[in-house]
């Protein structure tokens, strides 16, 4: 699971550079991201626009992600395709993430 990660002062944005998160690699995208927290806070975005197909396990991976976020810090997704926005409406999981059309506009409102 490979990430490119962009800084902008206290805005950080991870974007995932796979086309797909399920069970094959949702331990891999954990432990990345777990490093990506590493002394972070203020905003993540994580970036989906490369990914095409998510699971239930890559679901659980982003929920779990959110939840190791150190106190202060959001984790915020952008870049959703239609399929992953499907999942994320499907299971309610939009009402619980901050969603963006993409990293762009995400950045553009914290300015």
């Amino acid at each position: 699971m490979d990430f490119s990660t962009q800084n902008n002062g206290n805005v950080s944005v991870v974007t995932v550079e796979a086309e797909r998160i399920d069970a094959a690699v949702a331990i891999s995208f954990k432990d990345k991201m777990r490093e990506q927290m590493t002394d972070f806070s203020g905003r993540m975005i994580l970036d989906l626009q490369k990914v095409s197909f998510i699971d239930s396990s890559g679901l659980g991976a982003i929920v779990a992600a959110m939840k190791l976020m150190p106190s202060g810090g959001k984790l915020e997704l952008a870049g959703l395709t239609p399929a992953v926005d499907k999942v994320f409406r499907m299971t309610r999981m939009d009402s619980i993430f901050s969603i963006h059309e993409s990293a762009q506009t995400a950045l553009a409102e914290s300015a």
